[in-house]
């Protein structure tokens, strides 16, 4: 009893620890699964923050602050290519829906909370949770302390937030995969397996019989002295390179002259006596070895290989297919793995009518001469990188902050974006900027997980910790007409986003769920009916929408502390 008294007073004395407890806490209570579904990192903290807090700890809300402005730039500079493209581009429809369903998702919440008779406190826990985006929390926390109400008022209402939240979280993520996954291909009338079957097959026109990754792979390398002058010696390499089959992509990796290894390009002349090591597919090979001297070179042969995420950032990329780059000279000796979309990261089909887009990973294998190539004629290579440019994250941060404290009144009401929301809009545009100018500063994808989960949750412990003596009495008081209002809020965008898609967007059936789970940015959801459709063409409407959506649905914490009022 000792201990635990000793431990109390501690955690009393020293608040930060009390937080970094709530996080250890929450991550391990966050990833306990039951079946597929897991209360995730930001609940098990809130949970987590609201035990800690009836020991009765004082924070200084300027800690949440801080960590909140820092995980809203992270979200912003995520999402920003795609932000951009969906409003700027042949996105523009599923960014539209995005905003019709983010709209719906408001709508809802408002008429749930008028009907309930709710303050601005629940109204926003109830977005929070019903919609799960956490983030909107930090923009109604702000709003609400800008009410110009007492501060036992404003305290009042900030402590009902986390009540509704973890009310209607549960809801929120198991009820929206379900509807999308299972209720949604009902609604539309479909075989989800079967329209993305069809959708591969459409994906696929033009592509190898192999398949679009032997457009992009070496096959085998072999090494040649030429002997014979006039078949391929006097001839330059970009030619040589097209002889006996240039449909089967043969690729000069290396050239070896006089015992001595040489540069060359597509305009160098080979000579008798020249060693080259040719890689490409065995028919075209064997067409060689009729017209050259097969030689076994281990040193010769070993060539340095390597692999490596290369983002897209060059326009005269943007929008090709994937079969159309595979035609270009700078795509030869390489080998397409993966494609990756979005801040999530979400995988896309590796299609042959795939089109790349600013902002894509695309992960690439070969010679490090190929892979280089590929590199700046696609983009720029990100290698692994422990170092932050500080200097654009400090920047962006601080330009957003000094745009959204801003404050314009509109009939005596202050309207600011709030440094958080400034943050926000900052992050989006930096995050666009560097999608093609990666010389603006290297931000690791590890820094942005750290900002994006470790910001957010440090904000979440905060809340919970501060929230923890009242929270038992305020969910006595609510919990199972908040559960109910939950269902409504979650259920009703949910149901209608199906069929918006279809009878008014005309989208395809096999991106339609995808669409509606990025417009909800709902992950699990759209993993949940990539797994019932045994596919991941889903995940192609995935990405715009979630973009503007997680944009939207954050500021919609603000909007709806506006809309409820005290």
């Amino acid at each position: 009893m000792m201990l635990w008294t000793w431990i109390a007073d501690t955690l009393r004395s020293y608040p930060e620890l009390a937080i970094f407890l709530a996080l250890a806490l929450g991550f391990w209570i966050g990833s306990w699964k039951l079946g597929g579904f897991s209360l995730g990192a930001v609940t098990g903290t809130l949970l987590a923050g609201v035990v800690i807090g009836q020991l009765g700890i004082d924070i200084s809300p300027q800690i949440k602050s801080i960590f909140f402005i820092m995980f809203l730039f992270a979200v912003g500079f995520g999402v920003g290519p795609q932000f951009v493209r969906g409003v700027a581009s042949d996105g523009l429809p599923q960014a539209v829906f995005a905003v019709v369903i983010s709209c719906l998702c408001l709508l809802s919440v408002y008429v749930a909370s008028l009907l309930a008779g709710y303050g601005p406190g629940l109204a926003t826990g109830l977005l929070a949770g019903s919609q799960t985006i956490s983030a909107s929390i930090g923009l109604a926390t702000d709003a609400l302390n800008r009410m110009g109400e007492s501060a036992a008022v404003i305290q009042a209402e900030l402590d009902q937030i986390p009540v509704a939240y973890a009310v209607t979280y549960l809801f929120g993520t198991v009820g929206t995969g379900w509807i999308i996954a299972f209720l949604g291909p009902k609604l539309l009338g479909i075989n989800i397996q079967a329209e993305c079957q069809r959708y591969e097959k459409e994906m696929a026109v033009g592509e190898p019989d192999e398949g679009i990754e032997s457009a992009w792979h070496q096959f085998a390398m072999r090494a040649f002295r030429l002997h014979q002058a006039g078949i391929i010696a006097g001839k330059t390499v970009g030619v040589a390179q097209g002889e006996y089959g240039s449909a089967e992509r043969l690729v000069l990796e290396r050239l070896q002259r006089n015992g001595k290894t040489i540069d060359f390009d597509d305009n160098t002349m080979l000579e008798v006596g020249d060693v080259l090591v040719v890689s490409g597919p065995h028919e075209a090979l064997i067409a060689w070895s009729n017209h050259a001297e097969e030689v076994a070179d281990k040193d010769l042969l070993n060539i340095p290989m390597e692999r490596v995420d290369v983002i897209v950032t060059q326009k005269n990329v943007d929008g090709r297919t994937l079969i159309e780059l595979s035609k270009e000279r700078f795509a030869r000796g390489v080998y397409v793995h993966r494609i990756r979309r979005g801040s999530m990261g979400v995988d896309i089909p590796v299609q042959a009518q795939t089109k790349l887009q600013r902002g894509d990973i695309v992960t690439i294998s070969g010679g490090k001469k190929h892979v280089q190539a590929v590199a700046v004629a696609v983009g720029y290579a990100d290698r692994p990188t422990s170092v932050t440019d500080m200097v654009l994250l400090g920047s962006g941060i601080v330009l957003g902050g000094l745009i959204g404290a801003i404050v314009i009144p509109v009939g005596g009401v202050p309207i600011t974006l709030s440094t958080s929301g400034g943050a926000l809009i900052s992050g989006l545009i930096f995050g666009w900027l560097r999608s093609f100018t990666p010389k603006l500063g290297s931000v690791p994808s590890a820094t942005v997980w750290f900002m994006n989960s470790v910001g957010l949750n440090v904000f979440i412990a905060v809340v919970g910790i501060s929230a923890g003596p009242t929270f038992i009495a305020g969910l006595q008081q609510i919990g199972v007409e908040m559960f109910l209002w939950g269902l409504f809020a979650t259920g009703v965008p949910m149901i209608l986003a199906p069929l918006i898609g279809k009878y008014i967007f005309r989208f395809d059936p096999a991106i339609n769920l995808g669409c509606c789970g990025g417009a909800r940015t709902s992950t699990a959801s759209v993993a949940m009916v990539a797994e019932v459709a045994k596919s991941n063409v889903p995940m192609l409407g995935y990405t715009v929408p979630y973009a503007v959506s997680n944009t939207l649905l954050t500021l919609w914490g603000m909007v709806i502390v506006l809309l409820i009022g005290i």
